[in-house]
């Protein structure tokens, strides 16, 4: 069976996208063992680390997947082939909620199938990456 592992975002500015999926999911930066941070901390003072160029988070119950920001070239994201799927309880207030954080409002959508209606309203985070909240 697999699992998923990470979701990795290509951004321009990780920190800053890091910050903004912190604050909409409420996952958190990890505490790294403080070997592993020594390591880091030397390869940054090396060069061979940008301290800018990646950020993490984890899910606050240590469960799901981490999210990794990574700066390098993206897609165009127009067409969101892949992106995240939020369910909230309150969509429009969750809406609302993100807006203040920096994402952006596409469309809201919504479709019937059998006896259950759907609504979802698609967004894109501050760097332009798809995703739904339902």
């Amino acid at each position: 069976m697999l699992r998923i592992q990470n979701i990795t975002f290509a951004c321009d500015e990780p920190a800053k996208l890091a910050a903004f999926w912190e604050a909409a999911l409420g996952y958190a930066r990890p505490e790294l063992p403080a070997e592993f941070m020594r390591e880091i901390e030397a390869q940054i003072e090396r060069g061979e680390l940008d301290p800018t160029g990646w950020a993490m988070l984890v899910p606050p119950d240590g469960r799901g997947p981490r999210l990794l920001f990574q700066h390098r070239p993206k897609t165009p994201t127009d067409s969101i082939p892949i992106h995240v799927d939020l369910r909230a309880e309150d969509r429009e207030a969750e809406v609302e909620r993100l807006r203040g954080l920096g994402a952006t409002v596409v469309e809201t959508k919504s479709h019937r199938i059998a006896s259950v209606d759907e609504t979802w309203t698609v967004m894109k985070d501050p760097e332009g990456n798809g995703f739904c909240v339902q």
